[in-house]
């Protein structure tokens, strides 16, 4: 790291360099101990340096974690994320194109009523959350978790959207229009292409939360069938109460999917986050 000077030359940020590190230091030493404690036999846990490397590595614990029902919770976690990111994605972006392209006040009023969603903890709705989804016959179901998780989103998402569909030229929608296009369209055709970025933003930023979440699944759920992969971490560290690395095994595999879809779309999720910071 370097730092300009008054001459033109640059000179060492020692300091920033310093700090920088001892962060990445502090960010990767949990992971580190994740992945070789996972690696670990559950016989020499104890015996050995819980930073050093495994001096016999093995995958026993992984072995452990598959033949329990974690395929089974990671199925469920699959379908609740995708479901409701999908589901989220659709009502975020036919709600931010109304919002952009109206002129109606109505349509002002209802990006309103989405900021001030904002507001609210989810924490503090979990009662009356609980007493609707009884009251709709989805209790104990994959349903009671993807619709909360997909509108407790929602806000965030449309402020996203909302505020990226606005850079979109009046004009190019003006030209269209000319043509003939429809708003169907110019939805398909024009907001969405230019939106890619944001969209792979607000969908991995949303699959992250959905993925992770616990307070759901804890209230909303309650056989074991019905059980995603946070909750079911939950209840490994009470069946392997003194092994440590198959619950470990099991976190490591949970994060993979999440993993592989920021490898994939790390480019979009840059260019969403920094989109208008120039300006």
């Amino acid at each position: 790291m370097s730092a300009p000077s008054l001459h033109g030359r640059t000179r060492p940020n020692v300091v920033g360099a310093v700090l920088a590190w001892g962060w990445l230091a502090i960010v990767l030493l949990p992971i580190y101990f994740i992945i070789v404690t996972s690696f670990r036999a559950q016989a020499v846990y104890y015996a050995e340096n819980p930073l050093s490397i495994p001096a016999n590595p093995t995958v026993a614990a992984y072995g452990r974690v598959l033949a329990n029902d974690f395929l089974l919770y990671f199925a469920n976690s699959v379908v609740v994320t995708v479901t409701a990111v999908v589901l989220l994605l659709l009502m975020a972006v036919a709600a931010s194109y109304v919002i952009v392209r109206s002129v109606s006040p109505f349509a002002r009023r209802t990006f309103s009523i989405f900021l001030l969603g904002l507001a609210i903890p989810m924490q503090a709705t979990i009662i009356p959350v609980y007493y609707l989804i009884v009251q709709l016959g989805l209790y104990d179901t994959l349903w009671a978790l993807i619709l909360p998780s997909a509108a407790f989103a929602l806000p965030i998402t449309v402020l996203i959207i909302v505020t990226f569909m606005r850079d979109i030229p009046k004009e190019l929608f003006e030209s269209m229009r000319v043509d003939g296009a429809s708003d169907m369209a110019m939805l398909w055709r024009l907001v969405l292409p230019l939106s890619k970025p944001a969209l792979v933003t607000v969908g991995i930023y949303d699959a992250l939360n959905v993925w992770n979440g616990f307070l759901f699944p804890l209230v909303l759920t309650q056989s074991s069938g019905m059980r995603v992969l946070p909750l079911s971490l939950w209840s490994y560290q009470g069946e392997f109460t003194t092994d440590i690395p198959a619950v470990l095994a099991a976190v490591v595999l949970s994060v993979l999917p999440l993993l592989a879809a920021y490898v994939v779309g790390r480019r979009q999720l840059v260019a969403g986050l920094t989109a208008g910071f120039g300006k």
